[in-house]
């Protein structure tokens, strides 16, 4: 039979120490996220489609930096077009680099918080050639933890592309850390 939790020699009890993961652990190594949304920014304001698929991984090496410690890689597809909301002729495709900053919310572990800046090359299709522009974008998000591995993140991105206003998106994405 075995003893009592009570009558277990102190010696082979787990201190709290020995339970608690050390603060500076960084909670995922690589993400692989796929998000879908909309713009409001093309004539009529009308909604258009917002495709992005990507990649970021944490750097223990960035965990005191104020912009980030997650460094990404994503690609957007827009639907640039006058009409519908998926495909049109006109497209817009981004390659873009960015900086990721998870953040702890208060009173709560199943929902974080991000910030994240990204920049890179905006192509417009469509159109008798090709147009390569600058593009930026700045994001605040909220992350809901699902498990160890899969979380929804639900982002607002202001955009600047060289030859358009600044516009925002709205999306909602799935992500798988490891």
């Amino acid at each position: 039979m075995a003893p009592a939790l009570s009558q277990t020699p102190a010696a082979t009890q787990p201190s709290a120490a020995q339970n608690a993961a050390p603060a500076d652990t960084p909670s995922t190594g690589t993400d692989i996220f796929l998000m879908a949304g909309s713009d409001f920014d093309r004539p009529g304001l009308l909604p258009r489609a917002n495709l992005n698929i990507g990649v970021g991984h944490t750097f223990a090496f960035l965990k005191k930096d104020p912009l980030g410690d997650e460094l990404t890689f994503a690609y957007t597809y827009e639907n640039a077009g006058t009409h519908g909301f998926l495909h049109t002729n006109l497209g817009e495709h981004s390659e873009q680099l960015g900086i990721m900053k998870n953040f702890n919310l208060p009173k709560t572990t199943v929902v974080t918080g991000y910030t994240w800046l990204q920049t890179g090359i905006t192509t417009y299709t469509g159109n008798a050639r090709l147009q390569n522009h600058l593009d930026t974008g700045v994001s605040l998000g909220a992350i809901v933890h699902l498990s160890l591995h899969s979380s929804i993140w639900l982002q607002e991105t202001y955009s600047k592309v060289v030859t358009v206003p600044w516009y925002t998106t709205s999306s909602a994405g799935y992500t798988y850390s490891f």
